[in-house]
């Protein structure tokens, strides 16, 4: 071994070629991120669904739409704040393109329901489309009108709205499903949101 490891430095020196230890790795500088939006009933399901999708770097339980600044989740299930629960995307779009998450959303919600989502009643658990830019606009109406046309039952009420504020939830919050898995999977079959989603946009 040390015969080839001697070989090897002799070979290099009269070559001309550097050693590669010599030369440290370069940092990569990060890419660019975009964001997106949306409100689809309890932010914990939607949290955990839109983890999973390739390309997304990040996923972030808050609050948007309302009139109060620094919301509270009490502030904001009273109802009286205007806010929905929503999360916001962080994602890669050289790896992942906004029209796939706007398809992967209405299909993680009810659209059809314009007084909350599954067992959770009331505004603040509303759907909603937020978009913080006109080309955004133009694929999210694109793309409702679309998946109107997909419904197996009812009738599309989830709108498209300008983004306000996006206001982060409290820590207890976010990443609920990983940390509390069985609180969480007794609360999603408890709310029957996966059997209604079936009944919304078929098996």
């Amino acid at each position: 071994m040390r015969r080839l490891l001697t070989l090897i430095v002799a070979l290099v020196a009269l070559t001309g070629l550097p050693a590669l230890a010599a030369t440290p790795a370069k940092p990569q500088s990060p890419g660019k991120t975009a964001t997106a939006v949306f409100a689809g009933g309890c932010f914990w399901c939607m949290e955990h669904d839109m983890q999973g999708v390739p390309g997304v770097i990040k996923v972030e339980s808050g609050y948007t739409g309302g009139h109060v600044n620094k919301p509270t989740y009490r502030d904001v299930t009273s109802e009286k704040s205007g806010h929905y629960e929503a999360v916001r995307v962080t994602y890669d779009p050289a790896k992942l393109d906004y029209g796939f998450l706007l398809h992967r959303y209405w299909k993680l919600v009810d659209p059809t329901d314009d007084d909350g989502q599954f067992c959770d009643r009331g505004s603040s658990y509303r759907t909603a489309v937020f978009v913080s830019s006109a080309s955004q606009r133009g694929a999210a109406e694109k793309s409702r009108a679309e998946a109107a046309k997909r419904l197996k039952i009812g009738k599309m009420v989830t709108p498209v709205l300008d983004l306000k504020t996006f206001w982060p939830a409290e820590d207890y919050h976010r990443d609920y499903a990983k940390r509390n898995a069985l609180r969480y999977q007794a609360y999603r079959t408890g709310c029957g949101r996966d059997l209604r989603l079936k009944q919304v946009w078929g098996g």
